[in-house]
């Protein structure tokens, strides 16, 4: 277990870090609870920033790689990974928000779970998934070739499932899916 010294945030807030494959509905569940808790302060989403534009399969804010560079040397990123040939990073704003104790929900990679739960005190990590003919399916979809290459299901190996807190199964219709999803939330702030 990290040193508590070592985290920088208060154990007021909370940070949720939502995983799982591409296809698994990650943004879908993440973007309606953005709309539902729109008038809800104890709770924010942080924009991930991602060297690819934007789509709608995928809500980020946009850099290219010069400027990505620039930001991480200042200091503007609370973590930042590469997968798939691009840099992600999220925002340092994070760090006041939990000071704030608001809790912060932040679609991320499961490469950088350790390194976030040794930052922050309070991180819960909720795993979607679906089955992999639904991943297939939803990644052909979505019109890229190079996704259904380099993220097919069997290409990634599966969270070890110790670091999932909880999980979420949105194979089907996305209602149940972000029902569960709001529950979470709902626990996680306590209410």
């Amino acid at each position: 277990m990290a040193d508590p010294r070592s985290h920088t945030a208060p154990a007021g807030g909370t940070l949720v870090l939502v995983v799982g494959p591409s296809g698994a509905g990650k943004d879908t569940l993440i973007g309606e609870a953005k709309t539902r808790l729109a008038s809800d302060n104890r709770f924010v989403f942080p924009r991930r920033i991602v060297t690819r534009a934007a789509s709608r399969w995928e809500d980020h804010d946009t850099l290219d790689e010069a400027r990505f560079a620039i930001d991480l040397a200042a200091g503007s990123f609370v973590v930042h990974w590469r997968a798939h040939g691009l840099s992600y990073a999220l925002p340092a704003t994070i760090d006041g928000d939990l000071s704030a104790g608001r809790i912060a929900i932040c679609n991320v990679s499961r490469s950088v779970i350790h390194s976030l739960k040794a930052r922050y005190r309070r991180v819960r990590v909720v795993l979607i998934e679906a089955r992999p003919e639904v991943l297939v399916d939803r990644l052909a979809k979505r019109g890229r070739e190079q996704d259904l290459a380099t993220r097919a299901p069997a290409a990634r190996p599966d969270l070890d499932p110790g670091l999932a807190d909880d999980r979420i199964d949105n194979s089907g219709e996305v209602a149940p899916a972000v029902e569960a999803f709001m529950a979470l939330l709902a626990r996680y702030a306590g209410g």
